[in-house]
């Protein structure tokens, strides 16, 4: 009898066939794609390294968001990842204070951000405190919070016009809360832009 050959995944079943017949059945587990085990040291190395060069090809990555990526790996191993960001590092690749810079400063100019909002996407992609401090103080010495909410302000007010009454004026605040604004300066910069309407009141 000719046998029916079944792979396995981690997930069960690959293919089912509901009629067998006469036919028996074969099965043998599917070997991992991301089994490693006959990879000499210097093979997995170089498959970390071409993999770090892949990622931060595709986008900047901090040091510990490439660090990351690299460990889901099963092959990876923390000895092989840490010598390939120095590796990286020492050729300029891999720069947490440029890296911050550069995003912040491309926040910015795609849309006005407050500092607040900025320090959380930093958070996020796990850059520093103290280096996300730095590049926050550069950015925001070329353009100030309140340059950048009134930007926000006047685009508002030109999709929807000036804040009418005390719902529309809560919306902008919201807003602009969400954008990373400091609640005191939204709060002065939403009571100017709506006070004629509410004087009116």
């Amino acid at each position: 009898m000719q046998g029916v050959e079944l792979l396995l995944s981690s997930n069960g079943f690959s293919w089912l066939p509901q009629f067998f017949g006469s036919q028996s059945l074969v099965v043998r587990p599917r070997k991992p794609i991301d089994d490693a085990v006959d990879l000499t040291p210097e093979e997995r190395r170089k498959r970390t390294f071409d993999r770090a060069v892949k990622l931060i090809s595709a986008k900047s990555r901090s040091v510990a968001e490439l660090r990351e990526r690299l460990l889901e790996k099963r092959w990876a191993n923390k000895t092989d990842v840490e010598t390939v960001i120095s590796r990286l590092k020492e050729y300029g690749y891999l720069d947490d204070q440029r890296f911050a810079f550069s995003y912040a400063s491309l926040k910015v100019r795609e849309r006005p951000i407050g500092r607040r909002r900025l320090e959380r996407d930093l958070k996020f992609k796990k850059v520093e405190s103290t280096v996300a401090d730095e590049a926050l103080e550069l950015v925001y010495a070329e353009t100030s919070e309140e340059e950048l909410i009134d930007r926000a302000i006047e685009k508002r007010i030109r999709l929807k016009g000036r804040p009418s009454n005390r719902l529309e004026a809560k919306s902008l605040f919201d807003q602009l809360l969400r954008l990373g604004f400091p609640f005191e300066l939204v709060g002065d910069k939403v009571r100017a832009v709506s006070r004629s309407q509410f004087e009116e009141e």
